[in-house]
C-alpha cells in the first residue's frame, strides 16, 4: 500500500485565492520582549547617567544621546515584530525602521529647508514630514500581503518610530551642545519628553494613514487609490502641525488670559512677577493642548480600525484538510518534531513558509 508523504501533499495542494488574506502566525509573536527590553534598556540608561556624573567621562554623552532617543522607538518596533503577519519578514520592519528613519530626517530636512518662520511654519512642517513618512510607507508596503487595516497600522508606526529616533537624536544633541559646555540636565530633559511624546507624535500619525492606505487595498495585491488616502494625509499633517504649534499657542493663550498680551507686543518683555505666572500658566495648557491632540489621534486610529474590522472581518485559519497548513501541520507531527513546550512561548513550532506566486 503506498504512503502519502504530507510534506509532498503540502507542495502540491491547490492554492486557495484567498490564502493570502487570512493572517498567519509567525514564530515571533507574542512573546513580551518589547517591555523586557524597555525595562532593561531603561536601566541601562539610568545606570549610564549615573555614572557620567560621578566620572565626568564626556565620552558617555553619545551613549546617553543614543540610549535615550532609540529605546521607546525601538520598544515601538519590537511590538510591531511580535504582532504583524503576513510575507512581512523581521528584517523588512528593522530597514523599514533605520532606513526608513534616516531617510525621513534627511529628506524632511531637504524639503524644509527654505521653509521660513512665519504662523504657517508649523502646518507646513507637517505637511513635508508626512508626505515624506508616507513615501517610505508606500516604498516598505507596496508588496506586502496581505494589506489590512491592522497591517499598515503596524507597517506605519515601524515608519513613524524610526523617523521619531533619529530626529530626537537630533534634538538631544542640539540640546546638550551650549556656549558654556556640555549641558546633561538639558539633554536629559529633551530625551525624556521626546521619548514619553513619541508613541503619540510620529508614530501614531503614520500609523493612522497606514491604515487607511493598507484598509483601502484590502484583498488586493497592489495598493487602491482614492480620495480618502489624500483626507487622510491632510488630516494627520494638521494634527501634527497642531501638535508641534502647541507651545506657541499655550504662549499666546496665557498671555491674553494674564492681560500681559499687549504688554508683550509693545516692550517684548515682561515683569518678573508676570514671567512667572505667564511660564506656568503656558506650561499647563502646552500639556492639556499635547493631551487633546493626542486622544483626537488615538481616536481617529481607533475608529478606521474598528471601521475596517467591521467592514472585512477577519477570516478564520484553514481547518484540517487539504490546504497547505494542514498538510504542513500533518507533516510536522508525523515527524515527532513537535516541541512538548506547545505554543504557549510562541516557539513552539514553526510556521509554513509563505505561498509563493
Amino acid at each position: 500500500m503506498a504512503t502519502t508523504d504530507p510534506a509532498r501533499t503540502a507542495f502540491d495542494a491547490p492554492i486557495d485565492p484567498d490564502y493570502d488574506d487570512v493572517p498567519r502566525p509567525h514564530a515571533h509573536h507574542r512573546h513580551g520582549w518589547w517591555w523586557k527590553t524597555l525595562l532593561v534598556g531603561l536601566a541601562l540608561w539610568l545606570i549610564t547617567i549615573v555614572v557620567t556624573v560621578f566620572t565626568r567621562n564626556t565620552n558617555l554623552v553619545p551613549t546617553i544621546i543614543l540610549l535615550g532617543s532609540f529605546l521607546v522607538p525601538f520598544t515601538v518596533v519590537l511590538f510591531v515584530i511580535e504582532r504583524v503577519t503576513g510575507t512581512v519578514s523581521t528584517m523588512q520592519l528593522i530597514v523599514a525602521f533605520f532606513v526608513g528613519g534616516i531617510l525621513g530626517v534627511l529628506g524632511a530636512s531637504v524639503l524644509e529647508a527654505n521653509l521660513h518662520q512665519n504662523v504657517f511654519l508649523y502646518i507646513a512642517v507637517g505637511f513635508v514630514e508626512e508626505f515624506v513618512k508616507g513615501v517610505l510607507l508606500l516604498f516598505v508596503g507596496w508588496r506586502v500581503r496581505p494589506k489590512t487595516a491592522r497591517q499598515g497600522a503596524l507597517l506605519g508606526a515601524t515608519v513613524g518610530a524610526g523617523f521619531a529616533a533619529f530626529e530626537s537624536a537630533g534634538y538631544a544633541f542640539n540640546a546638550a551642545i551650549t556656549q558654556q559646555g556640555i549641558d546633561l540636565f538639558s539633554l536629559l530633559q529633551t530625551e525624556v519628553i521626546r521619548a514619553v511624546l513619541s508613541p503619540v507624535g510620529h508614530v501614531l500619525w503614520t500609523a493612522i494613514l497606514g491604515a487607511v492606505i493598507f484598509g483601502l487595498a484590502h484583498g488586493s495585491q497592489r495598493i487602491r487609490w482614492s480620495w480618502l488616502v489624500l483626507v487622510a494625509y491632510v488630516g494627520v499633517a494638521l494634527l501634527h502641525g497642531l501638535w508641534d504649534s502647541t507651545s506657541e499657542i499655550a504662549a499666546l493663550i496665557a498671555l491674553l488670559v494674564t492681560g500681559n498680551a499687549r504688554m508683550e507686543l509693545m516692550y517684548g518683555t515682561l515683569p518678573p512677577g508676570s514671567a512667572g505666572a505667564v511660564s506656568a500658566l503656558t506650561n499647563v495648557l502646552y500639556l492639556i493642548g499635547i493631551a487633546i491632540v493626542s486622544v483626537v489621534g488615538v481616536i481617529v486610529l481607533v475608529t478606521v480600525l474598528v471601521h475596517y474590522r467591521r467592514r472585512y472581518p477577519r477570516p478564520n485559519r484553514p481547518a484540517a484538510g487539504p490546504g497547505p497548513e494542514a498538510a504542513f501541520g500533518a507533516a510536522h507531527q508525523q515527524g515527532g518534531a513537535v516541541d512538548q513546550r506547545g505554543d504557549d512561548d510562541g516557539w513552539g513550532s514553526t510556521p509554513p513558509p509563505h505561498v509563493l506566486r
